[in-house]
């Protein structure tokens, strides 16, 4: 009996892998021409804001209260290349790349008038930035939630590896098996509590490559004090958790200090996940500080 569950475990775990690795092999070359990202738009108001999610995440990570500002804002929620039903194609998933999938649709749709708000959440912090920092003249400023920014991978390594048990294994040798492993255990009984049931559920909407090359290029190898030298002076919130186990609050503060009009919100008994436990402060800390006259 042993034998057999442990055999069957092996070619559960041999027929895992082999489907993750062939739908990444076997998918085709990234074609922005072709290839858009999945998105939608809700809301009737006079603001624009963009929402990015983070890694694992998607458009439906903000969906949570989002019935409390549609009257006030019109969203467009997007799910990023490789994420969420957006394509996953074959891709280095790099910056940018991102950035330049992200500018069809923002373009496609009007969100480029300069009367738009970029709001991202972890990995999505670091391409809102970026985005800002690439077209300036597209956005009144920007909000970031749970900024991932490391002095160096080693801090990062680190960092991670003194966290929870899965996330000792995304980042040790056996990163990419893991990644590729994820549909075995993204399932109910593996689920952290500070995730709601729908953003779980779509926490598997990725491949092992674009979560892994998402990790390294656009978390890893993305320098925040060079890239954001053009935008500071322009208005920033940064909204963070002094629990966030995920993104050390202490590198926020560093680079929000080179900010001439920004915020940083601190807020306590919170987690990377902040959005999840208190929507209602950020959408109200948001419209506190891009106020009626900085529109």
């Amino acid at each position: 009996m042993v034998f057999l569950a442990v055999l069957v475990i092996l070619v559960s775990v041999i027929s895992v892998m082999g489907y993750q690795y062939l739908t990444v092999v076997l998918a085709p070359e990234y074609n922005s021409d072709t290839m858009s990202l999945n998105y939608e738009i809700v809301g009737s108001g006079e603001r624009n804001i963009i929402w990015i999610h983070g890694m694992a995440g998607t458009k439906n990570y903000w969906k949570k209260d989002l019935a409390q500002v549609t009257g006030k804002y019109r969203l467009l929620l997007v799910d990023l290349l490789g994420f969420g039903d957006s394509p996953k194609p074959q891709s280095e998933y790099s910056l940018e790349i991102q950035l330049a999938a992200l500018e069809n649709i923002i373009t496609k749709e009007g969100f480029n008038d300069g009367n738009t708000l970029i709001l991202g959440h972890s990995m999505g912090a670091v391409i809102s930035l970026a985005l800002f920092a690439k077209r300036p003249d597209w956005f009144v400023g920007a909000t970031v939630i749970g900024l991932p920014i490391f002095e160096s991978r080693d801090q990062f390594f680190e960092q991670m590896s003194s966290n929870s048990f899965f996330d000792k294994l995304a980042v040790s040798s056996y990163g990419k098996v893991f990644c590729i492993l994820h549909p075995l255990y993204i399932v109910k009984w593996f689920k952290p509590k500070n995730l709601t049931d729908d953003v779980f559920k779509d926490s598997k909407k990725h491949t092992w490559q674009s979560y892994y090359n998402s990790l390294n290029e656009v978390i890893l190898k993305t320098d925040l004090y060079a890239l954001t030298k053009s935008i500071r002076n322009r208005k920033i919130l940064f909204i963070h958790s002094t629990d966030d186990e995920a993104a050390p609050i202490i590198n926020v503060e560093k680079l929000a200090r080179h900010f001439t009009s920004a915020k940083l919100m601190e807020v306590k008994d919170g987690d990377h996940q902040l959005f999840l436990k208190e929507p209602l402060e950020v959408w109200k800390a948001v419209g506190d500080f891009f106020d009626e006259k900085s529109w």
